[in-house]
């Protein structure tokens, strides 16, 4: 497998990021790839947030979240998907498909051996984080949920999406920083820059490219099942305490989408609807941390 690694001198300059780099090598197929996470907090804490991002972003989209779980008192650990971030990229885009994501994720919860997990979800965070507690449900206790949605393939993908993926496909050497700086207005330029430094060219942005392409768009779609299973579980089984914020400016994941996803989950309260946001939530993301602990209490 041929597999690229960003140099780490594009990450010595990241405003308001001065989180180290923790390095884990996964078992099985991955054995060889180097996976990357932020690991902030005591460990002894009682609650993890594990915080999963989306596309195209990576662990600095938290940058705004973690301060304000850490000085509650809780452990913060936000994973790179492959393809994304710190963790390594491989070339071929093939490799990324739903359970190659998936199972890294599950991989990575085992090595860590994380417990009472908080969720914390957007985009393919979502996709695929909310697809893991039925299968470790011992694992998982609240869900912070932001923009995001399952791909249960048997309901018709929005307009939004359709067009964010006709577009995707065709600008395979994506402007990630330009794109999230048009979708968050407020963001500086170095900031801008940061959501960038993980590609340094167009090279290692296959996990970018592949990542609209493989969302679940019929019944039969790698995930699909999966996902359908999940939903179950969701709607049926879960207990534990959720909350939601939506980005009222989403075209994409908006509120439609979120009122379906608030439908599934049993016990979900009315969401939080963050007017000035958009997709990328995280980017006004202190608001949401501060207002999802005080719906936890604590």
């Amino acid at each position: 497998m041929e597999v690229l690694r960003t140099p780490e001198e594009r990450f010595s300059h990241l405003p308001d990021y001065p989180f180290k780099p923790h390095y884990h090598e996964l078992p099985g197929e991955y054995e060889g790839l180097r996976f990357h996470c932020i690991d902030e907090g005591p460990h002894e804490a009682e609650h993890i947030f594990l915080c999963l991002h989306g596309e195209p972003t990576w662990g600095y989209l938290y940058r705004k979240m973690i301060p304000v779980f850490i000085q509650a008192g809780h452990r913060v650990v936000a994973p790179d998907f492959f393809g994304f971030g710190r963790s390594d990229k491989p070339v071929d885009e093939a490799v990324y498909t739903f359970d190659f994501h998936r199972m890294s994720i599950a991989a990575f919860i085992e090595r860590l051996d994380l417990r009472n997990i908080t969720l914390v979800c957007q985009d393919w965070g979502g996709l695929i984080g909310l697809t893991l507690p039925m299968d470790m449900p011992d694992r998982f206790s609240r869900f912070l949920i932001m923009n995001t949605m399952l791909g249960t393939g048997d309901e018709p993908l929005s307009k939004g999406f359709l067009a964010w993926r006709t577009w995707n496909n065709k600008h395979p050497d994506m402007a990630v920083g330009k794109l999230i700086g048009r979708a968050c207005p407020h963001l500086s330029e170095a900031e801008c820059a940061a959501h960038d430094a993980p590609f340094p060219d167009a090279t290692y942005k296959a996990g970018v490219r592949r990542f609209p392409n493989i969302v679940p768009d019929r019944v039969d779609a790698p995930g699909a099942p999966i996902s359908r299973r999940a939903r179950i579980w969701l709607r049926a089984i879960w207990a534990g305490q959720t909350f939601m914020a939506v980005g009222i400016r989403d075209p994409v994941l908006g509120p439609p989408v979120m009122d379906r996803l608030k439908e599934i989950i049993r016990g979900c309260p009315e969401p939080y609807e963050m007017h000035e946001a958009g997709h990328f939530v995280q980017e006004w993301g202190r608001e949401v941390a501060e207002r999802a602990l005080e719906s936890f209490e604590g």
